[in-house]
């Protein structure tokens, strides 16, 4: 029986990733890069556990695709991300050519797309919303706990 490889299916993963930075009391956003429907990289926010404001999902899932590849393009691949990402991460996915973004909830204090400008490589194809309840209830969740 095959995989239902659907933007959802690795939605689903991403937020397991997601999950794991939630029960290490990181904000819980987690993110995935796919290439010919394999996960090449991965990662959660692990910015206090490692003491590193740049230690964001979506920079530690670039740093293993990349080196899964051999290559800092990512043009072939598609970055599945729980939250928008922020003005950082986009410069990232910009620099690397990711071919696809594809990201759940929105983030209407910090996420890229509060700039006016193109951030994002003109190529990148962008898919928004997918799963955005189940991954905005995550981080309501974690910052509801904090208050």
């Amino acid at each position: 029986m095959a995989l239902p490889f659907t933007d959802e299916y690795f939605m689903q993963m991403a937020l397991k990733e997601a999950v794991y930075a939630y029960e290490e009391d990181e904000v819980p956003v987690g993110a995935l890069v796919v290439a010919n429907n394999k996960i090449i990289g991965k990662g959660y926010n692990q910015t206090e556990r490692l003491k590193d404001v740049t230690a964001h999902a979506e920079m530690l899932a670039i740093t293993a695709a990349s080196n899964y590849l051999g290559s800092k393009f990512l043009e072939e691949c598609t970055l599945y991300v729980t939250l928008e990402p922020c003005l950082m991460c986009a410069a990232a996915l910009r620099w690397a050519r990711i071919g696809r973004l594809v990201y759940g909830a929105s983030d209407e204090k910090g996420g890229f797309a509060l700039i006016k400008q193109p951030v994002l490589h003109p190529k990148t194809e962008v898919t928004h919303g997918i799963l955005a309840n189940e991954c905005g209830a995550l981080l309501t969740q974690f910052f509801r706990a904090k208050r």
